[in-house]
């Protein structure tokens, strides 16, 4: 039996068969939000602040596990490179992202449907391959990683992101001390296979680690009503039959058990920047 419920292969298509989960998800963090850089413009910082060539705009850049699109956009929008493709297991995630994305001028935009263990891209074609909150969704990540310093032109750079073990854990003591999941608190994390603590070596076997940084992102939920807007769309707990999915129901089952007041919590972003083994310096 598989408890971690972003490695089941069987909780995909509920995951990510449709967009609504992430939506919900997003917005309520969003606006829960109160520290922290956002991820997409920080990832075209590195970037271009790591960039060995600064007067040539990129020619290829992977972002890989683009979900709805949203770094894919800003990137395409800030950097500019003349190529930009989107990659994602979920057909829906990518339709998503085709209907979110502009017009950018210079920039050819395509997204395609993939493997990030397989992606569908030749050897020594990227300038810049971006992984952003993606890895841990697989069991063996320094696949993945390896796949993608594959895909990467000499000298070229990968920006990978993920969050520390312990990202949310507040969160996880709300569903426990109300008794909705009396094991909230002790389940695996979702993000065990590529955290914060471990990113850095597995990039290290495939790759030549240039930084890593780590943030602090913290959030205020306004109240409980707030709080399962964003619990009600976390596939982490076991919870009674109509409550996941269902940020209602949850609330109500919240109230009974929480005074209702803001409810703080955070999470670690780790990002590491390499570059293809044995490129420029």
């Amino acid at each position: 039996m598989i408890n971690n419920p972003f490695l089941d292969p069987g909780r995909q298509g509920e995951l990510y068969g449709k967009t609504a989960r992430l939506a919900r998800r997003s917005s309520a963090l969003m606006r829960a939000k109160i520290a922290g850089r956002p991820v997409p413009e920080t990832i075209v910082q590195l970037a271009q602040a790591h960039r060995t060539e600064s007067d040539r705009l990129p020619g290829l850049v992977a972002d890989i596990g683009c979900g709805r699109g949203t770094s894919s956009c800003v990137i395409a929008e800030q950097l500019k490179p003349q190529r930009l493709v989107g990659i994602d297991a979920s057909p829906a995630l990518l339709n998503a992202a085709r209907s979110r994305a502009g017009r950018y001028p210079g920039t050819q935009l395509a997204f395609l449907q993939g493997d990030f263990h397989h992606l569908p891209l030749p050897d020594d074609s990227c300038e810049l391959a971006v992984a952003a909150f993606c890895l841990y969704h697989s069991p063996a990540p320094g696949r993945a990683i390896a796949e993608i310093a594959r895909t990467l032109a000499a000298g070229g750079l990968a920006v990978l992101v993920t969050k520390a073990l312990d990202s949310y854990s507040d969160m996880d003591a709300l569903i426990t001390a109300a008794g909705l999941d009396p094991h909230a608190d002790r389940h695996e994390s979702l993000y065990a296979t590529a955290h914060g603590g471990n990113l850095a070596d597995l990039a290290q076997s495939a790759m030549d680690v240039v930084t890593v940084e780590h943030e602090e992102h913290r959030f205020e939920f306004s109240g409980l009503d707030h709080a399962a807007e964003y619990l009600a769309t976390n596939p982490k707990y076991d919870l009674a039959p109509g409550l996941y999915g269902n940020p209602g129901a949850l609330a109500a089952a919240l109230h009974e058990w929480h005074p209702d007041k803001p409810i703080s919590s955070t999470s670690v972003i780790t990002y590491v920047v390499a570059r293809s083994a044995g490129g420029r310096t």
